[in-house]
């Protein structure tokens, strides 16, 4: 009886069809083409400086360069060139070593408990803002408890910094009702630091003069004017305590700031935030006013100064406004994943674009 040999099986080739940003991988071109549609994926995304991969958030490329499942080349790369605060990635240990030294930062002087002389502030005149980005303010409210077991919040404190970390504004605030609660162990405050202090209505009035900076409510909610951006942490928050409100497009939150925030959407903290992006540690005993102001504009403008593509390096789907909306099912499948990532669009406002001159 011959030898039975089995007849060999062709090999079938599976195409796979790659995402240019984030570097999944799909069996069908139509699954590509919804995964682009919901990811969101854009230039102002954190990538990795080592494979160029695209991530939602710096917490997921941080899990990506040494988390448990990281990638061993991108580890190894990142290890020896890469920055742990910024996470960028230089081309020797020496560049490296002379960006730590500016990227490192000391933390802010505190403020203690004392209290600041208002100045009047003055609005910019409209000849010194034509050409100019918009100027940004940090705020931090602190609060005092109230109600029965003093768990209600009851604003006590507020402070402004500009850019250059200069106190713009600073008060102790005259409690609405009665105060059952100082919460000494965080803020310091004792009854003595709220006597005699300003009217909420004052500080709202004082407040809205800086941030508005002249220009009419109406015009700021439309396109910002010459109002201020506002930086905070948890911003409703702290606005909700003074009793006011103020444009959203305005905000710059680093609560609710997509790169900032956890891979499943929760908020980090202010103290997790500053050790982890600008090095230093805040809130080692009382919560200080001063310091949190200065960490979150710290925060703020640095991410302001990431580079990302501009409309002047723009790819022509950019230029002619192509958007997954704008295009049949065949015309996106028949796109190449490179062409599909640009025409993607990201569903936050990236603060590198503040840095931009304003009309």
């Amino acid at each position: 009886m011959a030898d039975f040999e089995p007849t060999p099986l062709k090999t079938l080739a599976i195409t796979r069809h790659k995402c240019a940003a984030c570097f999944q991988q799909f069996k069908k071109k139509e699954h590509l083409v919804a995964h682009m549609k919901i990811s969101h994926h854009s230039v102002h995304q954190p990538k990795c400086g080592v494979c160029q991969k695209h991530c939602k958030s710096f917490e997921s490329l941080r899990e990506h360069i040494s988390g448990p499942l990281a990638k061993a080349h991108c580890s190894s790369i990142f290890s020896q060139y890469g920055c742990q605060l910024c996470m960028e990635v230089f081309e020797s240990p020496i560049i490296l070593g002379e960006h730590k030294d500016q990227c490192l930062l000391t933390a802010p002087a505190c403020l203690g408990t004392i209290n600041i002389p208002y100045i009047d502030y003055e609005a910019l005149e409209d000849e010194n803002y034509i050409g100019k980005r918009l100027e940004a303010v940090a705020i931090d409210c602190q609060m005092v408890g109230c109600g029965s077991d003093g768990s209600l919040d009851l604003l006590a404190r507020v402070c402004l910094v500009d850019e250059e970390e200069n106190i713009i504004f600073h008060t102790y605030v005259e409690p609405q009702i009665s105060v059952t609660d100082y919460r000494y162990e965080l803020t310091g405050f004792t009854e003595e630091h709220l006597t005699d202090a300003m009217p909420l209505k004052e500080v709202q009035e004082k407040i809205s003069q800086i941030l508005y900076n002249g220009e009419s409510i109406g015009k700021a909610r439309l396109d910002g004017g010459k109002a201020k951006l506002l930086v905070g942490h948890n911003l409703e928050h702290d606005l909700d305590c003074l009793l006011m409100s103020y444009p959203e497009k305005l905000f710059r939150d680093t609560a609710t700031y997509r790169p900032l925030m956890k891979t499943n959407l929760v908020s980090h903290s202010l103290k997790y935030l500053s050790k982890t992006y600008l090095g230093y540690d805040i809130r080692l005993g009382t919560h200080d006013i001063y310091q949190d102001c200065v960490s979150v504009m710290r925060l703020y403008k640095r991410m302001r100064s990431q580079e990302h593509q501009d409309d002047k390096t723009a790819t022509s789907c950019t230029k002619q406004n192509l958007t997954f909306d704008n295009r049949t099912s065949k015309d996106l499948e028949d796109m190449s994943p490179d062409e599909l990532f640009q025409i993607s669009t990201p569903n936050y406002r990236c603060w590198c674009l503040d840095s931009r001159p304003s009309d």
